[in-house]
Order: C-alpha cells, then sequence, then structure tokens
C-alpha cells in the first residue's frame, strides 16, 4: 500500500504543484508532482556528471529529488530539484550555473520548451 510522502514541506510543495497544473494548464508542474509523491527509494538521485553529459547550455534542468556532486558540471544551466547536496551546491555555483527550488519555480514560471527532466 503506498501512503506517500510524510514530509510536510513536501506535501505541501506537491499540493501546490497540482493546483498550479491544472488552473494554468501546465502538464511539467503534473509531471514534477507525480515524481514527487513517489516513495523515498523510487525518488530520483541525480549526479551532476549526468546532467553535465545530457543538458544543453541555457536550459533548465528539472530534478524530481536529489542533486549528487560526484562529476562536474561543465555547461551553465539552470537546475530544479527538491534537494541539493551541499558539495552539488558548491560545484553549481563555481561553475556559474544556478540550482532553483520548485517553489521557485512556481513563482517565475518557466517555458516548457526549454525543459529537460532528468532522473
Amino acid at each position: 500500500m503506498r501512503t506517500g510522502p510524510t514530509n510536510i514541506n513536501l506535501k505541501s510543495l506537491i499540493g501546490e504543484l497540482k493546483k498550479k497544473a491544472y488552473a494554468e494548464d501546465i502538464p511539467l508542474f503534473a509531471r514534477i508532482a507525480d515524481d514527487l509523491e513517489k516513495s523515498t527509494r523510487q525518488r530520483r538521485e541525480v549526479n551532476l556528471s549526468k546532467i553535465s553529459r545530457y543538458a544543453k547550455k541555457g536550459e533548465l534542468v528539472v530534478v524530481p529529488g536529489k542533486v549528487l556532486a560526484s562529476g562536474e558540471l561543465s555547461q551553465s544551466v539552470t537546475i530544479a530539484a527538491w534537494k541539493f547536496s551541499q558539495q552539488a551546491m558548491d560545484k553549481i555555483t563555481k561553475a556559474n550555473a544556478k540550482a532553483i527550488t520548485f517553489n521557485d519555480l512556481l513563482k517565475n514560471g518557466v517555458k516548457e520548451t526549454a525543459v529537460r527532466i532528468i532522473g
């Protein structure tokens, strides 16, 4: 039986993502909410090396899970994720890339054509 996340902040974020997805017809937010509703074991963990391998310069990379620090980031991209390890944050800053939370993504909006989901 699937119970979903127990973290209060994550539950409210999922609710906000779903609300905005259906109110403004943004399927990306519904997809992120569905991925975040999975159990902790099924939630994604993505290393910077994978982001560097698949992302293009200037893209918005969405990781519905946690970003880890293994590897180097070679492009200047914006990464939106649920969590970041401290080492990953340091490497992202050093690579002149930008790390944002999903709350920031909700506030600022997004053009879906410039988005890549990795994980």
